[in-house]
């Protein structure tokens, strides 16, 4: 059970790393048509698209945390590391959500978006909270 604990939790810093890095390649490449298909809207200026640049950046390094993080999935570097995820995933869903509430018309990608950031907050939450099982011999 402890095996399963741990393959578990590497899972979800994998799919994180892969997740957050792709996003963040993306928004560092393709900023504009990035934020486009995510909000409807073009990013306008260099200040804009300097933002959303750094904002990839900020991504890509966070998928970066997450990759190194699953060879030792259970050190408290990597619980933090999926704390602060929930903290990321919860902010995005009440961000992309209340965009998409209060200011549509959206993107294509911000209601899949909301639904993966609400799902990864799970993932995260439930990967803090399972404890693994003691070796009894």
């Amino acid at each position: 059970a402890a095996a399963c604990f741990a393959m578990t939790t590497r899972r979800l810093l994998i799919v994180t790393a892969v997740l957050e890095a792709g996003a963040g390649v993306a928004l560092l490449t393709f900023p504009s048509a990035s934020v486009v298909m995510l909000l409807g809207a073009s990013l306008e200026g260099s200040a804009a698209v300097t933002l959303g640049r750094v904002s990839g950046v900020a991504l890509l390094a966070l998928g970066v945390a997450n990759w190194f993080a699953q060879y030792d999935g259970q050190s408290r570097a990597a619980k933090g590391i999926i704390v602060a995820m929930v903290v990321y995933n919860l902010g995005t869903v009440v961000a992309l959500g209340s965009t998409g509430i209060f200011s549509p018309p959206v993107g294509i990608l911000l209601w899949p978006g909301v639904v993966v950031h609400g799902a990864m907050t799970v993932w995260c939450v439930s990967a803090l909270v399972r404890k693994p099982a003691r070796n009894v011999s």
